[in-house]
């Protein structure tokens, strides 16, 4: 009788291992829209982390990840072959741009500047 307890524990406790590990497919895909209002428009953008549409987006996206894409991703292949999937990321076009502290070049609040404007025309 209590094995029978435990069985849906150990399923769901197998289940979320891989939960957390993933590419986050739908939260990173909110976290690009964000990036993209934020280069065209900042003052909208700031509404909608006001209202909040961005972090409810944001909340639902890690969900459905964790629930759902992660899993997939995981047992589908990533488990098997030894190798993660990736996510692109999307690269607005921008005026101003900083790197990531993870890359080679990235520094704390670093800002460049260039002029891509005319070129996206």
């Amino acid at each position: 009788m209590r094995t029978r307890r435990l069985l849906p524990i150990l399923a769901l406790a197998a289940t979320m291992t891989s939960c957390m590990a993933g590419p986050q497919q739908l939260r990173r895909s909110v976290d690009d829209w964000d990036h993209a209002l934020y280069v065209e428009s900042p003052w909208l953008d700031a509404g909608l982390w006001i209202l909040p549409v961005i972090p409810l987006a944001s909340i639902a996206g890690q969900l459905v990840d964790c629930l759902v894409v992660n899993p997939i991703f995981f047992w589908g292949s990533d488990a098997w072959d030894g190798n993660g999937t990736g996510y692109k990321y999307h690269s607005p076009v921008a005026d101003e741009w900083t790197d990531s502290v993870i890359t080679e070049r990235g520094r704390w609040l670093r800002v460049e500047k260039h002029d891509d404007r005319a070129t996206r025309r």
